[in-house]
């Protein structure tokens, strides 16, 4: 009989075969190279079950993982793409339950991948040490997952409780038809910030004290912005006439008898204005405090506030530890806590020195510290803190933290910025970062300003002529800078010069001089 000579159906022994289903059986492996191609698998999903002849089921999730690696490379790169990711609530709550399913698919490619590579004699030995590889991988790969999963969804939770939807409610809040490019058509945004101190040991039937109140005033093409502060002290704080408030407070912000009434004091406003008025005067706002000081600091100042910001000082250590320390510069000794009405001594000072690294306490203490100074010194510290937070905080420090900013944010900002307004802010805010800040400050006694009985007429030609300034000002990247400028005849002083390091040589009472921060 002749020997059987193999027909083209026939393969060699060792030569892969052809199951039932289309799938390619590979001769057995060891246990080593199942554990190798695991983890390669691991790092290339798909790559594992390719070698374990699950070609078309191999090819599939190759094919996926491609494609997600260059969508995740596209984004990172896409400044546009991450601030409107960052800036939708509902995208950023499927993006976790993205997330945490892409974790649980993963790790089944992982365990499927195993399965398929391991060895039918495998020792009990070996399928122990199979299962510890598989089990760590599953952890390495889920574990970030899950991380970023939480991370979009605190993110998401913040930007529905900070910006609340787009319907706010209030007649004070603009209406934007176009909020794809709102700036084609709104040249200026005016922001009111509002520090709020509710103050340690004070009582919460007191409500929320307003001392820093600033508007900043943006120019929506350049990013040009000046910032004007208005003294917690000042009275007689006008409403305009075709206001509805006006018929409830027709002397302004005034009992029409004595300026020194500190409960008609402009920080007192946010307290005790809604008492005066009813709670739809401005239709169903859920800020009414804000909006009775938007209308009214406008009118003073002659802008058409669009939004305000309002920051719990009390909270803020929490989001300026989350961004990083803050590079100020330190001119004078600055107290951290006392009590000057009460004469109670700081607990500690912060020391003198250029370009300083403050963290979320000392840098609050920089913007609030009273102290042996008055409320000038501090409303100028305050708004050196604004200006370096503003150009220290980069979009990238942004996200990388964004997850604590979110926690500490929402329990420390409120605003009426609506939800569809995000995005477009967050990208004129990168336009403003680089450029170099003004500020104007009303101050007592100078340029015509009286904090009891202010010209409010002078004040808006000051405010008009301000603007002009900054929109003619050369709009560059801030440089730092240890020598201050002066100007004689500029309404606004630049912001780099003001915060830059000239020691003052000023020695407020009570600080000891060979004691340093506690």
């Amino acid at each position: 009989m002749h020997a059987d000579v193999p027909t083209d159906g026939d393969q060699g022994p060792e030569a892969p075969r052809r199951a039932a289903g289309g799938r390619t059986r590979r001769p057995p492996a060891g246990m080593g190279s199942a554990m190798a191609w695991t983890v390669l698998g691991t790092v290339l999903p798909g790559l594992g079950l390719w070698r374990a002849g699950r070609r078309v089921v191999g090819a599939v999730v190759l094919a996926f993982a491609a494609v997600f690696v260059a969508g995740a490379a596209y984004a990172v790169q896409s400044r546009t793409f991450l601030v409107a990711f960052a800036a939708d609530a509902d995208v950023l709550r499927w993006s976790a339950l993205a997330l945490a399913g892409l974790a649980v698919a993963w790790v089944v490619v992982i365990g499927a991948t195993y399965l398929a590579l391991r060895p039918a004699g495998a020792t009990t030995g070996q399928r122990i040490a199979g299962a510890a590889v598989v089990g760590t991988l599953s952890f390495a790969v889920a574990a970030p997952l899950a991380l970023g999963a939480h991370a979009a969804y605190t993110a998401g939770t913040f930007v529905q409780t900070v910006f609340g939807g787009d319907d706010h409610g209030s007649e004070t809040v603009p209406t934007i038809a176009n909020t794809v490019d709102p700036w084609a058509e709104k040249h200026r945004l005016n922001v009111l910030i509002l520090g709020g101190d509710s103050g340690t040991g004070r009582s919460a039937s007191l409500g929320m004290r307003t001392d820093t109140v600033i508007v900043a005033s943006i120019d929506t093409r350049s990013g040009a912005t000046t910032l004007f502060s208005l003294p917690r002290q000042t009275a007689r704080m006008p409403i305009p006439k075709d206001s509805r408030l006006a018929r409830y407070l027709p002397y302004g912000w005034y009992d029409g008898r004595d300026v020194t009434n500190r409960d008609y004091w402009l920080n007192a406003m946010y307290r005790f204005g809604p008492d005066h008025v009813p709670a739809n005067v401005l239709g169903r706002t859920r800020h009414l405090p804000e909006d009775i000081m938007k209308i009214s600091v406008g009118a003073a100042l002659g802008l058409e506030i669009d939004y305000f910001l309002t920051v719990n000082l009390d909270g803020a250590k929490d989001m300026l530890d989350a961004l990083g320390k803050v590079t100020l510069n330190v001119n004078s000794p600055l107290p951290i806590g006392g009590d000057t009405d009460r004469q109670i001594l700081p607990g500690g000072w912060i020391e003198p020195g250029p370009n300083q690294q403050l963290g979320g306490r000392l840098a609050l203490w920089y913007a609030r510290g009273r102290w042996g100074y008055d409320d000038y010194s501090r409303m100028a510290r305050q708004r050196c803190l604004v200006n370096a937070v503003v150009q220290q905080a980069s979009p990238q420090n942004i996200l990388l933290n964004f997850e604590k900013l979110a926690t500490a944010g929402e329990k420390t900002v409120s605003t009426d910025l609506p939800e569809t307004m995000v995005a477009p802010v967050l990208e004129l805010a990168q336009r403003v970062q680089g450029t170099k800040l003004r500020s104007v400050v009303f101050i007592n006694g100078r340029n015509g300003f009286s904090t009891l009985n202010p010209n409010w007429a002078l004040v808006r030609k000051q405010v008009k002529k301000a603007l002009k300034e900054t929109a003619t000002s050369d709009v560059a990247t801030a440089s730092p800078s240890n020598t201050p400028k002066t100007s004689k005849t500029s309404t606004s002083d630049g912001l780099e010069n003001e915060c830059s390091y000239h020691p003052t040589g000023f020695i407020p009472k009570g600080y000891p001089r060979t004691r340093g921060n506690p």
